[in-house]
């Protein structure tokens, strides 16, 4: 369901054929209690029936209809008798719109930035280092490895302390009227090998302008993460958390919940040939954890940096 991106759900009226789908499938208590359950971990179909007390048939026709509707994912696995069925939850966030499109008079732009395609690393500070899809790239803890011309490969890069600046090619066209901007990711913080708890306060800022500051609870490892290669150590970092950065006219967003004031037009869309986004961990942030950014190839969300830009045309611009 391409209405599905991330971990947040954009749902509508013009689509009825998902909305009806995803609506049934949590208008059941059976399946909600699922839902609260695989929010704190992922768990086998025979845990979530001894956590509520149910039927094994009853959690499995459950699980198959949060599945079936893209809420949930699932994943066959080793046993101690035969295989199990590990639940997971897909989603976290659904957003309804019940108000009808006007056809035509919204369009997206969507753009996909490499992780190694930043244009300035600035502050980095060890622990720090960066690996493609076979090895590592550049030296261990040395920063001037984030400019070696290799980095555009990097599937996986972590640092305790600095920011990247990525710069984005941007259409400035007279003709496009700029309704909202979003910002997608896989990140956790950094630690030596992984812990959880280790906070860090990640800002990202588009055009010089904060968004705000997610502060990740965790550097996450513990299982193998679903697209790591097999060469990575099962002892460091495994994978990250999909988080997804808006802003429109009202204010900036993280995972819908508003972070902050800074609106679209505080962004100057469209004044530079490029548009900048800056991820960061400042020297003075209160958790100062590090980073660990994903690209396509590492941690369990098969993207790199994904940017989303919606807009109309003026009346009488040429799309």
């Amino acid at each position: 369901m391409e209405e599905l991106q991330g971990k947040r759900a954009e749902l509508s009226i013009d689509r009825p054929e998902t909305l009806s789908k995803v609506a049934h499938a949590l208008s059941s208590p059976v399946r909600l209690s699922i839902m609260r359950a695989l929010g704190q971990r992922s768990m086998s179909v025979g845990e979530l029936a001894e956590a509520l007390d149910i039927p094994m048939s009853t959690t499995a026709l459950a699980v198959k209809t949060l599945e079936e509707a893209g809420i949930i994912t699932s994943e066959t696995q080793p046993g101690t008798r035969g295989s199990m069925k590990l639940c997971s939850r897909r989603l976290d966030t659904i957003a309804i719109t019940l108000n009808p499109e006007v056809e035509n008079s919204t369009s997206t732009l969507v753009m996909h930035m490499p992780i190694g395609g930043y244009s300035i690393a600035e502050g980095i500070k060890p622990t720090c280092g960066l690996a493609g899809p076979a090895a590592y790239i550049g030296e261990m803890d040395d920063p001037s490895a984030f400019y070696v011309t290799d980095r555009f490969a990097a599937q996986l890069l972590w640092f305790r302390q600095g920011a990247l600046e990525y710069r984005f090619s941007f259409p400035a066209r007279e003709a496009m009227i700029y309704d909202w901007l979003e910002i997608s990711f896989e990140a956790c913080s950094e630690a030596p090998m992984y812990r959880d708890p280790w906070k860090s306060d990640i800002t990202v800022s588009v055009n010089g302008k904060k968004l705000g500051v997610w502060t990740c609870p965790c550097d996450c490892g513990g299982r193998h993460g679903k697209l790591t290669p097999a060469w990575w150590s099962e002892l460091s970092t495994q994978f990250g958390f999909l988080k997804t950065w808006r802003v429109d006219k009202d204010g900036s967003y993280l995972e819908g919940t508003q972070i902050g004031g800074t609106t679209l037009e505080d962004l100057d869309i469209g004044r530079k040939d490029y548009l900048s986004v800056r991820i960061e961990v400042a020297a003075d942030a209160e958790n100062a954890g590090g980073l660990n950014l994903f690209g396509e190839g590492f941690g369990d969300y098969a993207q790199p940096l994904v940017l989303r830009v919606g807009y109309h045309m003026h009346d009488g611009g040429d799309e």
